[in-house]
């Protein structure tokens, strides 16, 4: 037990010097907080009223004025991109929250546990991972009803299956280490042991994997908004917002290229962090990734 937590020590000491001989790692992190900053400060920051419609300057192209030009109603397409983010980060930010949790809990409890409890959850997880997530999403919010809320609530009751099957495989390894006996013989319980050791150890590569899915939640958003089941109108919405300029694309370029290139460069920030994450913390998580 003490070589394990000196390993995990020098490996936490190391992350830091680890992040920084890598270029796309580093650069993703800045996108990042700067995602996060306009997030937070998007009311200070945004020019115009995101939903303010002036139709005597619909479909104004770029200029000094309005830097991403103007949509079909007149709103400016710079202050929408920048309230999208934080409509965006904010709802991606809930669908990883809501899959860790309920895949921590299943994944753990059936590793922990094991017999006909891991056979019932482990067939559950095989069931969902048989059939495409963005489809399931898709039948579930066409049962609620559209709306940024019902798509990130659909999105995160499935997408929970990843971090199930990786904190099980984690909690099967760790449960069979000398230090789990050992407190189990000092009299600890299993709410104690599992607290204790088998979360704390599974810390790294579940953050892994949840910053890799928040791109991927990104993307999954964006579909539900350009199919017209995620934020609705007047509401900004990367995805929603390239469905409304898709009508104007051959007048008004602009309306499409900038949230698609927010959607792009966050999606892609998100990888490389995650990539980053995965070698630095554990090397062997993409053994599991490619799997």
């Amino acid at each position: 037990m003490a070589y394990w937590f000196k390993r995990k020590t020098i490996l936490a000491d190391k992350l830091p010097l680890h992040f920084l001989k890598q270029k796309s790692v580093a650069i993703g992190l800045m996108v990042i907080l700067g995602l996060a900053f306009l997030a937070i400060f998007a009311p200070y920051l945004a020019p115009y009223d995101p939903v303010e419609v002036d139709l005597y300057n619909n479909l104004l192209p770029p200029s000094w004025e309005h830097p991403f030009g103007t949509d079909n109603l007149g709103r400016d397409v710079l202050t929408r991109v920048i309230y999208a983010t934080k409509t965006d980060i904010l709802a991606s930010l809930f669908i990883v929250g809501i899959s860790v949790s309920i895949g921590l809990f299943i994944g753990i409890f059936a590793g922990y546990y094991g017999g006909i409890i891991d056979k019932v959850l482990v067939g559950m997880m095989d069931t969902f991972l048989a059939l495409p997530e963005i489809i399931l999403a898709l039948v579930l919010v066409g049962a609620l009803g559209p709306g940024i809320f019902n798509a990130a609530l659909a999105l995160s009751l499935f997408g929970w299956v990843k971090y199930a099957r990786v904190s099980r495989g984690l909690t099967l390894s760790i449960k069979e280490k000398e230090f789990i006996e050992a407190t189990k013989a000092v009299g600890f319980g299993d709410f104690y042991l599992i607290a204790r050791h088998i979360v704390q150890n599974t810390v790294a590569p579940i953050t892994t994997l949840a910053a890799l899915h928040l791109g991927h939640a990104i993307l999954s958003l964006a579909a539900l908004g350009f199919l017209g089941l995620g934020a609705q109108p007047p509401m900004p919405e990367w995805g929603a917002m390239l469905n409304e300029g898709r009508v104007f694309l051959r007048v008004g370029w602009w309306l499409s290229v900038f949230p698609g290139l927010m959607i792009m460069i966050t999606v892609l920030a998100f990888n490389s962090l995650g990539d980053g994450l995965r070698d630095a913390l554990d090397p062997r998580m993409k053994e599991v990734m490619m799997k």
